[in-house]
């Protein structure tokens, strides 16, 4: 088992950080420039190069599609059209794993999926099942599974409890204006975890000049219609903003991140709330934002429904508030089902440092206290290893497993968080 010394200081942190571009957006952008190769070239600019994004990048070129270009920059053109006897690697992405075999079964030819063998766990017989409603014929409920493409989907109207997650969701309206008869999606559960990422597929069908209806609750109807290559302009990704803003937050130090957008379509507004609930003060420029953390404060009560991949982050911030005060994050019952189990996982790691950390039917109660060093597993997940290295900021002596599964979507996150503690002194002001 290999295992990174995670970083510690005790004083104040103060630094300048630039992180790349958004996965969710990155995938999303790349699938509809493979979709509207029939209509031309699609270009991104500051895309994610990461496992994430190169898998995907991977599973488009199984699917007959090129995509060129260095680093950032991705041409995309070509079309859909794999050779007999394709396969698609998911690896551990669900981006590729429920964005993927709605766009092979536009192909004519048998496509195979499969991925790493935690990926073998996560849910996926809702897309598959949904597919089939819509006359793909489809072999498996979950991977390795076949998708058998006859050049068209009839599309039509589908339900689907997409309560595990939104990714469902998304998948399908990403390919339905390429469905002969459109698409029409009902949900039939309570909630959609993760909202805003459903609303950034909206927005960027719309940008591609696809025609949604979203104005009903729990239902999304796209029209048929050609989906149209664009340049594409990648923000960048503010969850992975989230750690190097809770390392201000944490010592009381003062973090800038660079490029954060004045309007975003990532859920840049429940981020910055989540600070300031921990007595943070945001101060926004037109080219970055910054957070002068209070380094000491209170337990605090959350709601992460909508923004259940910042879980991570936030619950190594409980786990670090004053001694005794109790924090409470609601709404993420979904995430037993995401990379791991995400709450057995950061109930197992905080208790394992000498927290209280307690599961609950849909979240984590934690109870600040004094943390000692030791192993933090990561469990092949990102976001668990990168709140291991927010806990070991302030607890000398943690050794995160596996630093290196955080390449799924920060590719150097070691080097960047090693850079943060080293160049804080100095920096330019306005």
């Amino acid at each position: 088992m290999s295992t990174w010394q995670a970083p510690s200081t005790p004083n104040p942190v103060h630094a300048t950080v630039t992180v790349p571009g958004s996965k969710s957006q990155t995938n999303r952008a790349l699938v509809l420039a493979a979709l509207a190769t029939p209509q031309g070239s699609s270009t991104l600019s500051g895309a994610l190069r990461s496992r994430d994004t190169d898998l995907m990048i991977g599973a488009l070129q199984a699917l007959g599609v090129a995509v060129d270009g260095a680093d950032s920059e991705l041409t995309i053109s070509g079309a859909i059209a794999p050779q007999p006897g394709a396969r698609v690697d998911c690896g551990l992405a669900g981006t590729v794993l429920r964005f993927v075999p709605p766009v092979a079964a536009l192909s004519s030819q048998t496509v195979t999926f499969d991925g790493d063998e935690q990926a073998r766990t996560r849910p996926i017989a809702v897309l598959l099942d949904a597919l089939r409603g819509l006359g793909v014929e489809i072999d498996g409920d979950g991977l390795p599974f076949t998708v058998r493409g006859t050049g068209s989907v009839a599309g039509g109207t589908v339900e689907i409890d997409a309560s595990a997650s939104s990714q469902f969701v998304s998948g399908l309206l990403l390919s339905g204006a390429a469905f002969t008869d459109g698409l029409t999606i009902m949900h039939t559960g309570d909630s959609v975890p993760s909202a805003p990422h459903v609303a950034m597929t909206v927005s960027m069908l719309r940008d591609a000049g696809v025609d949604v209806d979203d104005t009903q609750a729990n239902r999304w109807r796209v029209a048929t219609g050609p989906i149209s290559p664009r340049h594409w302009i990648i923000e960048p990704d503010l969850s992975n903003a989230v750690p190097f803003l809770a390392a201000a937050v944490v010592s009381g130090g003062c973090v800038r991140i660079t490029g954060w957008p004045q309007v975003s379509i990532q859920p840049a507004g429940a981020i910055l709330s989540i600070l300031e609930k921990l007595g943070s003060a945001v101060r926004h420029s037109s080219s970055y934002i910054e957070v002068q953390g209070a380094g000491t404060y209170q337990g605090f009560d959350v709601d992460l429904h909508d923004v259940g991949e910042l879980a991570p982050a936030v619950a190594a911030l409980a786990a670090l508030a004053a001694t005794g005060s109790v924090s409470q994050l609601r709404g993420i019952a979904h995430l037993r089902g995401h990379e791991t189990d995400r709450l057995a996982a950061l109930s197992t790691e905080i208790n394992g440092l000498g927290g209280q950390c307690a599961e609950t039917p849909d979240g984590l109660v934690i109870t600040a206290g004094p943390l000692h060093g030791g192993v933090w597993q990561s469990y092949a997940d990102h976001r668990m290893a990168t709140a291991g290295a927010i806990v070991g900021l302030r607890v000398p002596g943690v050794e995160v497993e596996d630093i290196g599964t955080t390449a799924k979507t920060l590719p150097d996150f070691p080097r960047m968080w090693a850079d943060m503690l080293v160049r804080g002194a100095g920096r330019e002001e306005e």
